[in-house]
């Protein structure tokens, strides 16, 4: 059996662009394929996360909405994770993601993470080190136990480059329906970068495993982020589904024939 190899920052290729003339045909593709993949995991009654971490800018945000644009959003849940409030801080800073996995046939996506104890946390030193250090091997139990229990968990980290960071952030402040997405702390963390960096090889390195494997998506480009962001969803979720149901319900047919309707050919 092949051991299984953490993904690098190093070695994601931020050259890779989208081509433009074909990207909104690929998207609507891609759309219609979840689409259909959450209609199997609706009709499968199994449960899936999509995690997304990733640098301040790196489009996170903008994948999102494309990934969802199509979905059904009553079996879809999007849980933007910020700072935790005054009294999710009184708990394990696990309870409130516990509180937020999802229930049977539906979709979960995290907006930012647990990982925030072995990224932010670590870096700001707002979680002292044993306890971020002691969070690698109790956020690769919490997976373990999620992915036994049949949940299929994927995730994603948005890279782009330092240069392509702060040309966003300057976009942002041009833009005045944007400005509102630039904070504080986003212009803090620049100087920060290094020790960043740190922290999320480490953050890859320590809790990339086989059942629940990182991918780092190139995003220098944002067309190329969202595609390949959904694509590596649908090779996720797509083996571990079955297809979408088409037959009739043994119970709507019994109705609908009471009411005189007329029954699809199944050949």
């Amino acid at each position: 059996m092949p051991k299984h190899s953490p993904p690098r920052l190093a070695d994601a290729n931020l050259k890779l662009k989208a081509d433009r003339e074909s990207y909104d045909a690929e998207l609507l593709q891609l759309q219609e394929e979840l689409h259909d993949l959450q209609r199997s995991l609706r009709a499968a009654r199994g449960r899936a996360i999509v995690v997304f971490e990733g640098w301040d800018a790196a489009g996170k945000g903008g994948a999102i909405r494309r990934m969802t644009a199509r979905l059904d959003p009553r079996g879809l849940k999007v849980w933007p994770i910020g700072p935790p409030g005054q009294l999710e801080q009184q708990h394990h800073y696990m309870h409130r993601f516990w509180k937020r996995l999802p229930e049977e046939g539906t979709l979960a996506i995290f907006d930012r993470s647990w990982y925030g104890r072995v990224l932010v946390e670590r870096v700001e030193g707002l979680a002292p080190k044993p306890d971020w250090q002691r969070a690698y091997r109790e956020i690769n139990t919490f997976e373990r136990l999620l992915c036994d229990d049949g949940l299929l968990l994927i995730k994603l980290f948005m890279h782009i480059s330092p240069a392509e960071q702060l040309h966003r952030f300057q976009r942002r402040l041009d833009d005045p329906t944007k400005r509102w997405k630039l904070t504080p702390e986003d212009l803090r963390n620049r100087s920060k970068q290094p020790a960043y960096e740190k922290a999320i090889s480490a953050m890859l390195q320590r809790t990339s495993t086989k059942h629940a494997p990182w991918t780092v998506i190139p995003a220098e480009d944002k067309r190329y982020g969202r595609l390949a962001a959904m694509r590596t969803v649908i090779k996720g979720l797509h083996p571990a589904l079955p297809p979408p149901p088409t037959h009739v319900d043994s119970e709507v047919a019994r109705l609908a024939l009471g009411l005189n309707l007329r029954l699809p050919h199944e050949g």
